[in-house]
């Protein structure tokens, strides 16, 4: 049954980072069979308050991967980000004009810029801590191993196991190590090198404000419609995006600023914000905005967006290690499909460790050549797809903060990125992971016939 832990000749895995990408995989290794712990540098699985958004093809991907991770998503309360219209059942996404005001006589109105159908619940948002600790029930708690900060990482032979070193001075070996340890990967540092720049994040000159607002004030602040949907108002230098989460009591607000400056301190990714901060920085926007800005805690983090474009990883495996999900591809929020991506990582691994289980128990190769084998194909398959995305994300995050949305003659200009940002998210969205699995299969296979 999904999430009992099996034995026999499984290979074994070790998981570094028990985020939500690092339980979604453990609990697919888990139904393919697979011997897994996971080890998590904190004291428990604590994940912010903050609201998240999964696309529909990325719940598919959960439903490929164990149908119990769809199940937990709804038990944290997922709703769909626009369920606020009956007579309008699909999720869109929508962009308005969030600086200039339009009519004087109504406060309320904001020009709508454009808006994409996402298709029926083509978006589910819920509280990320929620999700989290539904999530963490579907897999066996002798599984889970907390205050585990990972040090080094020991891989003498292709045939010998691996050795976990921890910053407490404990060992454990394992037969493959996979990096779900987040944007600050120490796994990334391992395998690609200290000192060499695509081992560390690195600062977009964006910051984040985030919180969460009950619904009733929120329809106070933007009306109904707004308050019940996701919008996300653009600007000039800065954007506010917002949807329901909590079963449709609260909504998930975030505030993106541009920052010519650079962070201070790049190990320490948030710092001490105010709701001034956010107040100057919305300064002059249109009235909607400015209330929901009034709704921020007077005190708050302001959270550094780091992403991993600059230096991009050159692959993402090495022997019987690999990276999956932002320790791999860490891209900046504003396509808000970083954590989905994430999940199609878990569904090939998943679907890969499936195969070397298989190659070792049926067809006699040894662990270390299928494990090899199939990190390979996992890079292959997926590294093209999962850089595009930090790439892409850089590139809306330039269109929404368009300094041309101050000025009424460039209108024109300004709204010509909303076509290419269609076909951006259509690429998100309508991802073939069928045809992933197909491809991944394949190059496993291929692989595999050379090792034979």
């Amino acid at each position: 049954m999904p999430g009992t832990v099996r034995h026999g000749e499984s290979v074994e895995v070790a998981i570094i980072g028990g985020g939500i990408v690092g339980i979604v995989l453990a609990v697919g290794l888990l139904r393919q069979n697979v011997k897994v712990r996971v080890f998590e540098q904190a004291q428990g699985f604590r994940e912010i308050g903050a609201g998240i958004a999964f696309t529909a093809n990325a719940i598919r991907c959960m439903e490929q991967i164990d149908p119990a991770i769809v199940t937990a998503l709804r038990l944290s309360g997922s709703v769909a980000t626009s369920n606020g219209d009956e007579k309008e059942p699909n999720d869109y996404l929508r962009w308005i004009d969030g600086y200039n005001q339009h009519r004087e006589d109504d406060p309320y109105y904001q020009r709508m810029l454009y808006k994409i159908d996402a298709g029926y619940r083509g978006f589910e948002g819920c509280r990320r801590d929620q999700f989290l600790e539904a999530l963490v029930k579907v897999v066996p708690p002798e599984v889970i191993e907390c205050r585990k900060r990972v040090q080094r990482i020991e891989e003498r032979s292709l045939e010998e196991k691996i050795t976990l070193t921890f910053v407490d001075g404990t060992r454990a070996q394992t037969d493959a190590v996979i990096g779900c340890d987040g944007i600050k990967s120490r796994v990334r540092e391992i395998i690609l090198g200290e000192g060499n720049p695509a081992s560390y994040p690195h600062y977009t000159h964006k910051v984040a404000y985030r919180t969460l607002i009950p619904m009733e004030d929120a329809i106070k602040a933007l009306g109904d419609y707004k308050a019940k949907n996701q919008h996300n108002h653009v600007g000039p230098n800065a954007h506010l995006i917002h949807y329901p989460v909590a079963n449709k009591n609260m909504i998930n607000a975030t505030a993106f600023v541009s920052d010519p400056n650079e962070w201070p301190e790049e190990k320490q990714m948030v710092a001490p914000g105010s709701r001034e901060d956010i107040e100057s920085a919305f300064a002059g926007w249109s009235p909607c905005v400015r209330n929901v800005v009034s709704l921020f805690p007077e005190k708050l983090d302001k959270w550094a967006v780091f992403d991993l474009w600059d230096y991009p990883a050159p692959f993402y495996n090495r022997g019987k290690i690999c990276l999956a999900g932002d320790a791999a591809h860490a891209s900046s929020p504003h396509h808000g499909a970083g954590a989905c991506v994430g999940i199609e990582d878990a569904l090939c691994l998943s679907t890969l460790l499936r195969q070397v289980n298989t190659s070792v128990q049926e067809n006699g190769i040894s662990k270390g050549k299928a494990l090899r084998a199939a990190f390979e194909t996992f890079n292959a398959v997926r590294r093209t797809r999962s850089q595009w995305l930090v790439n892409s994300s850089r590139r809306a995050c330039d269109f929404y903060h368009q300094p041309e949305w101050a000025d009424p003659a460039k209108w024109v200009k300004a709204e010509t990125c909303f076509e290419e940002l269609k076909d951006r998210s259509y690429k998100i969205w309508h991802f073939d992971y069928n045809g992933m699995i197909k491809e991944t299969i394949k190059g496993y296979a291929e692989r595999e016939a050379d090792l034979v």
